[in-house]
């Protein structure tokens, strides 16, 4: 596979890639919260600071992605509202395809609210001729079943839907965990990948962070193009490819 990787600004970045060559744009974007983090500090939700930021870098985009290619956007509650519109806009409303909401097993408790404990992945195309690819997974019921049933059950599984219950990265997972504040996990990247990409086409994160998608990327054998503007996702990302004996 091929790695491009640079510690730069994404939109200069994305502005230096030719146009219609880019497969599948996965982003773990930023999240408006305000926070500080170790080595990089959150957008505030504010819609004007939002649009300036986004606009731009969803024009380019919707630019660099093939005809046949998706984008999508992973964000918090916060944003996801104002993002999609950008998304209707640049991408069209036609074009939008699925609200996919990642469910996890722990998040913020607040006196009066209910827990947050999902964030929000935005699915686009470009056309309506686009890449997928079915996924399924093991049924939840038993598998002994009247045989009178069994032709409603397809033998690879059931096809998964929106809404996907993956468990956050947790202490006990120190073979995966990198130590990096927001890192996802690896399961739900996958998903992504393998649904909307296939083997030796072109993937980009320019929201890099951890380097999940570019590690997820080596496993399924497809080629990376990405980008952080921060120091530390990039050591943070060329340390786990140094791990797999890549970089």
């Amino acid at each position: 596979m091929n790695i491009k990787i640079e510690c730069t600004d994404n939109l200069s970045f994305m502005k230096n890639i030719k146009s219609n060559t880019i497969d599948l744009i996965y982003c773990d974007i930023l999240y408006g919260t305000g926070n500080n983090f170790d080595s990089y500090k959150d957008l505030k939700a504010i819609k004007e600071d939002i649009d300036s930021h986004y606009i731009p870098r969803i024009n380019e985009m919707y630019r660099i992605l093939k005809e046949t290619g998706c984008i999508y956007l992973q964000m918090g509650k916060k944003i996801s509202h104002w993002i999609r519109l950008i998304l209707d806009d640049i991408f069209g409303y036609n074009n939008f395809r699925n609200e996919i909401i990642w469910q996890y097993n722990s998040g913020p408790r607040k006196k009066n609210c209910f827990g947050f404990r999902h964030d929000t992945i935005l699915r686009y195309s470009k056309s309506d001729i686009f890449t997928f690819n079915e996924i399924r997974e093991p049924y939840s019921e038993n598998i002994n079943r009247p045989k009178s049933k069994l032709k409603y059950y397809h033998p690879d599984g059931k096809v998964i839907g929106d809404v996907w219950n993956i468990n956050i990265l947790g202490q006990n997972d120190k073979k995966e965990r990198c130590g990096y504040p927001t890192q996802k996990p690896l399961e739900l990247i996958e998903k992504i990948i393998k649904s909307s990409s296939n083997e030796n086409d072109l993937v980009a994160d320019f929201y890099l962070g951890s380097g999940t998608t570019v590690i997820a990327c080596e496993k399924l054998n497809r080629n990376f193009i990405g980008c952080d503007i921060n120091k530390e996702a990039i050591e943070v990302t060329n340390k786990r490819l140094n791990n797999l004996g890549l970089f």
